[in-house]
Order: C-alpha cells, then structure tokens, then sequence
C-alpha cells in the first residue's frame, strides 16, 4: 500500500540522520564534527478515517493528519441501526 495522501498528495520525502560528535564552541569545546551520515526517511502522518464519499457510500481510506485538519474529509455519521440477529 502506497504512502501516499489521495487528498493533499504527500508522500515520504528523503532525508538525513546526521551523527555528530565533540562539544560545542559556545560551552568549552572545540566544536562539533560530523562523523556519519545515514540516508532516512520521513512518512506522512496517514490516519485511517471512515469517510462519507460524494457518490455516498461510506468507506476506509487513509488521509493525511493535515487533511483533516483542513476539514477536506466528511466524516462518516455514527451508525445507528443494529445488526439483524442471526437466524441459526
């Protein structure tokens, strides 16, 4: 399953973990050095929501936290009908 908002399109960007060692200058050191730098990724915050489609129909689907925020999602009203009791 892809990462990926179907409303506001964000997806996982690239990034760095950068590892630095030694203590800065400003509080008695000789300052800070990079010793490893390590390739990273940075996911959407995707939140499965229950949601009221345009055509009606009621459905899961993944959207970003920044999505429902903004109010871009109709929420699907609580049920209020019970399930028919099986006949066994």
């Amino acid at each position: 399953m892809a990462r990926i908002c179907p409303l506001t399109g964000r997806r996982p960007v690239k990034g760095n973990h950068i590892w630095r060692s030694g203590k800065a200058k400003k509080k008695g050191g000789i300052g800070t050095h990079v010793t490893a730098i390590t390739k990273r990724r940075f996911f959407p915050n995707l939140q499965r929501v229950k949601v009221l489609l345009p055509s009606g129909e009621v459905r899961f689907i993944r959207v970003s936290a920044k999505a429902l925020k903004a109010g871009m999602v109709t929420k699907a009203p609580k049920r209020t009908w019970k399930k028919a009791a099986v006949a066994a």
